[in-house]
């Protein structure tokens, strides 16, 4: 039987230090002829751990699988995370999940992860692999400059998302149906894509960004993206994501859309009439013009 090396995390966003740990895994495995594991686990283990708890994700379970399949890995498992696992110690979880049901015999630990209910230190996780047969290895920290999925969500949360596209390695991402809004941005010429995004997903900060917006066809346009509450208009609660594509005529309702974050163009204002946000408008659609090159 093949060896199984693999390496274990929730690997929210996939950003570059998963992907240089994902790395090291795949190189290990090359030269060792085995087989390479990502073993990762829905829903978020503190959703679990502690009740009421909404995770903000950089990546839904689809776009993860995704992003994780894209790094060559041999296979990925997706472990039922729930309050019985969740009540495994370090050693219990090596035993019965790495080790009984996986059939792990090298386990490749990023420089500062932990595992199991009350955790355990490198030295505690190699001596239990010893008992068990599983070679435990922690690999070097990441290079470059610090990178962590909370990291990259405070950065969305402040509306950096140049410097988050840059921890993630690639632009941020919402996706979503298109549904109803007020109908309000076709008056003033600038009709606008409401989007619904998937629950769970992290919301930049409100303001204006420049997107670039694929249509399910794979069909891709420069765009103008709001998030915030309207101020302007007053006409709703909670929060919208509105979406108008540069140079695009047709109808997208019922449709899903992806929006890849380029730039940060402004913070959301209110204005004093329509005129004065039609105006504003007209400017914001040639700043992402040219944000998006």
């Amino acid at each position: 039987m093949s060896r199984r090396i693999a390496t274990i995390g929730f690997f929210d966003g996939v950003h570059l230090g998963h992907r240089f740990l994902i790395g090291q895994v795949l190189d290990i495995a090359q030269k060792n002829g085995a087989e390479s594991l990502i073993v990762t686990m829905y829903p978020h283990p503190r959703a679990i751990v502690q009740p009421g708890f909404q995770p903000q994700l950089l990546t839904t379970l689809d776009e993860k699988l995704n992003l994780l399949k894209k790094t060559r890995i041999s296979k990925v498992e997706v472990l039922q995370f729930d309050k019985e696992m969740s009540r495994l110690s370090a050693r219990d979880f090596m035993e019965q999940i790495l080790h009984e049901k996986l059939g792990i015999d090298c386990l490749v630990m990023g420089y500062d992860h932990r595992f199991g209910h009350g955790g355990g230190t490198m030295e505690q996780y190699r001596e239990w692999g010893k008992e068990l047969g599983i070679e435990v290895l922690q690999m070097e920290a990441f290079s470059g400059e610090y990178v962590s999925s909370s990291a990259i969500r405070k950065l969305l949360l402040q509306g950096n998302v140049e410097k988050a596209a840059k921890l993630l390695g690639r632009p941020y991402e919402l996706c979503g149906n298109v549904v109803d809004g007020y109908k309000v941005g076709r008056t003033i010429g600038f009709p606008t894509a409401n989007l619904c995004p998937e629950k769970g997903k992290l919301i930049p900060a409100p303001g204006v960004y420049a997107v670039w917006v694929i249509l399910p066809n794979g069909d891709r346009y420069k765009g103008m993206l709001n998030i915030g509450n309207r101020p302007t208009l007053d006409n709703g609660d909670g929060i919208s994501i509105e979406a108008h594509l540069l140079h695009f005529k047709g109808d997208l309702y019922n449709q899903p859309l992806r929006l890849l974050f380029g730039n940060r163009v402004r913070d959301e204002h209110r204005f004093g009439s329509l005129e004065e946000l039609q105006l504003q408008l007209r400017q914001d659609a040639v700043s992402a013009e040219l944000l998006l090159g």
